[in-house]
């Protein structure tokens, strides 16, 4: 270890990008194995590891990449993998320069990261391709069963961890696929599906019942699921999208980030999806705008210029530095084409049925607002106009009214509509009913919903035994 003065930062190689445009597969090429063993040696093992501190899940990352450096890849794994759920999907998405590897102290000193999320997926690859990772064992078998709403990164996480305890879990999910977002939202360049898929597929074969296509309050009423389980989880995500309100008449060619990215994933599906072939959710020769700078809108011009666009222009009202997505994401876009215009704010949508321009101002940052960041001012006289056949927003999500979806006026939200939790155990205003992920905290990291989804299995875990004293475990009978 500490080898990173006489070793340099290595990154993976990643796809030319001539090539990587060409379709959606994932840009990274994996580690070589003696490469990542090298890369975890630049390690310095700090005392305090700053690494672990700023990662929610408080990963065990030195120790790891210590079995790494060393060659022992399946203690490497089994250590990855006693604290996150799904270490080989955070390694290929999570924010690495804001978390991990963006606190790491070598990189603090000048010598350049450890590369933390590319070791952790290479360790956990490595894991499924040699067979190491089995479906789950219960030893004991519960007859208590518990209902998850939403099979995003919280409900999965803690499907799995409940699981593990013996109990019965039944997913419940609106869409045909299980995965969330992880299928949906996120493009293939990122993830491929295949990654997804195996760890659903282990859950339904470790006992985990998925019911696909089933909306709560129509398909089924939350009553009834209540009924049927001892204790419920809503992990719904939040899915609403934010506007900004420049859509007054209702032009067919602006749409939501979420509808755009989610008929691009399922064409790469190989579904039927109309509103792709007929054009509407489709940037083919077509000049794209997309609003806003986080890692939804980075996904949006990535698939618009895989899918063929003109031009694809991301505008966004702050600077570079100021962008809430990761870095990364952002210098990946740029080396593909994008065009960014920094400070840059949409006015008003110009057209006759379709939009075809869009008025736009220049900005500055002002003083800073109650977050602390500063704010961003329009500069007077800076209005220009950019032709526009497609506009995509992407600023952000919002929950859903789920009192009224699921018809229960009963379960409290807050001022911002997500569900209101004790936060000492999870539980909502409903006795038996909790919730975790981005529904509670509001849209965040795939790591995040992880987190939460772990510690709602055990905050659940801990509400049956309490008010089961007596609660018999069965012999688990092959």
């Amino acid at each position: 270890m500490l080898k990173f003065v006489d070793i340099p930062l290595k990154k993976p190689n990643k796809i030319s990008v001539s090539q990587r445009k060409q379709d959606f597969s994932e840009i990274y090429v994996n580690f070589a194995k003696e490469k990542a063993e090298e890369q975890a040696s630049r390690c310095s093992q700090c005392g305090v590891p700053f690494c672990q501190v700023h990662c929610p899940l408080h990963n065990n990352i030195p120790d790891w990449l210590k079995l790494t450096a060393e060659n022992r890849l399946e203690e490497a794994h089994e250590l990855s993998s006693s604290t996150n759920n799904m270490p080989e999907i955070c390694g290929r998405i999570c924010p690495q320069d804001r978390l991990c590897e963006g606190n790491c102290v070598i990189e603090t000193s000048g010598h350049g990261t450890v590369t933390i999320g590319s070791v952790e997926k290479y360790i956990n690859d490595f894991a499924w391709d040699n067979g190491w990772i089995k479906n789950i064992e219960v030893e004991k078998e519960s007859s208590l069963s518990i209902g998850i709403i939403g099979s995003g990164p919280a409900g999965l996480a803690a499907a799995e961890q409940l699981r593990i305890k013996g109990y019965q879990i039944t997913i419940y999910d609106r869409y045909d696929r299980p995965g969330g977002l992880l299928i949906y939202g996120i493009p293939n360049f990122k993830l491929d599906k295949q990654i997804v898929n195996r760890r659903t597929k282990r859950l339904l074969q470790s006992g985990i019942n998925f019911k696909l296509n089933c909306e709560i309050g129509s398909t089924i009423s939350f009553d009834e699921i209540k009924e049927k389980h001892d204790a419920i989880l809503i992990a719904t995500g939040v899915y609403k999208p934010r506007t900004i309100n420049l859509n007054n008449k209702n032009f067919s060619n602006v749409v939501p980030a979420l509808e755009y990215l989610i008929a691009s994933n399922k064409k790469g599906l190989k579904d039927r999806v109309p509103k792709f072939d007929d054009g509407h959710l489709n940037s083919f020769k077509k000049n794209v705008l997309v609003i806003g700078g986080g890692d939804t809108a980075m996904d949006c011009v990535r698939t618009a210029v895989r899918q063929g666009a003109e031009s694809v222009t991301c505008l966004y009202r702050r600077d570079k530095k100021n962008m809430p997505g990761s870095l990364q994401e952002v210098e990946n876009a740029i080396e593909e084409g994008i065009n960014f215009e920094w400070l840059t704010l949409p006015t008003e949508y110009i057209g006759n049925g379709k939009i075809d321009k869009t008025k736009i101002v220049r900005m500055q940052l002002g003083s800073p607002d109650e977050s602390g960041r500063r704010k961003s001012e329009p500069i007077i006289g800076s209005e220009n106009i950019i032709e526009t056949d497609l506009i995509i927003e992407a600023l952000g999500f919002e929950p859903e009214n789920i009192p009224n979806l699921f018809n229960k006026d009963d379960l409290v939200v807050t001022n911002w509509g997500t569900i209101k939790i004790d936060f000492k155990t999870m539980m909502t205003s409903i006795d038996g009913v909790f919730a975790a992920g981005d529904i509670v905290r509001g849209a965040s990291l795939v790591v995040w919903g992880i987190k939460d989804g772990r510690d709602a299995a055990e905050n659940i875990h801990q509400y049956l035994l309490n008010k089961s004293k007596d609660l018999m475990f069965e012999k688990r009978v092959d």
